[in-house]
């Protein structure tokens, strides 16, 4: 049993976000998903009942405060907070722009800044709640022509790690995934078996969250059995 009420997830997508809303809904969570684009979103939200709100910038002060506002109006204040949202400048080190790097790190890294400020501003005062920053392979391993991937990435697991210093003693229970590997698109078959599934990556969140706090996890990095590491 989830003793949450109320979930965030921040860059909701058809992969892992759509089955983690569905997992946290059939666990009588009420979900609000936010992105960019919430006509997306519309058909898992009337599959689920869940709630889709447009968040314009995920690295903006403005639209995440802005969105934070209009969930605790509309749902409660979130005791449960996911950012999975990221960004890519793919390409060469010599060819890339400054701009998309600058950008990429601003939603990979600062966006979930905002996040977890927003999320911990609501959650201190009340001794609980949990915060969930979704990682990949870029996280730990810089690799070619991804160098902003890489950047982001890192530095959003180094926030991951310090915030659950912080705020660990006060009730919430920050965790960072380590997604090290590729995912399998939903409704895409993998005859070789060697991608993740969204349903299993959530069901681990699921299993986080339901971690007694004398037995925290605040990382857990997830492969298939065929990836190499």
């Amino acid at each position: 049993m989830l003793n949450y009420k109320t979930a965030l997830i921040i860059g909701a997508g058809p992969g892992i976000s759509a089955s983690l809303t569905r997992s946290l809904a059939a666990a009588g969570i009420n979900v609000a998903m936010a992105a960019r684009n919430v006509e997306k979103l519309s058909a898992l939200a009337k599959e689920t009942g869940a709630r889709a709100f447009p968040v314009v910038d995920a690295a903006d002060p403005f639209s995440v405060e802005q969105l934070f506002g209009e969930v605790d109006e509309a749902v409660g204040a979130p005791d449960i907070v996911v950012y999975n949202a990221s960004a890519r400048a793919h390409g060469p080190l010599v060819d890339l722009k400054p701009a998309d790097v600058h950008r990429a790190l601003d939603i990979t890294a600062f966006g979930g800044f905002l996040a977890v400020h927003h999320a911990a501003r609501r959650m201190v005062p009340k001794g609980h709640g949990v915060i969930l920053l979704t990682g990949a392979s870029a996280s730990i391993k810089g690799f070619p022509q991804s160098a902003a991937f890489a950047m982001g990435k890192f530095a959003l697991r180094g926030l991951a790690q310090s915030a659950a210093r912080e705020l660990g003693p006060n009730g919430i229970h920050v965790a960072h995934f380590i997604i090290d590997g590729g995912v399998r698109k939903s409704g895409v078959s993998d005859e070789k078996d060697g991608l993740l599934t969204p349903d299993a990556i959530a069901q681990t969140y699921i299993d986080v969250m339901k971690q007694p706090r004398d037995a925290w996890s605040h990382e857990i990095d997830l492969r298939p059995w065929a990836e190499k590491f």
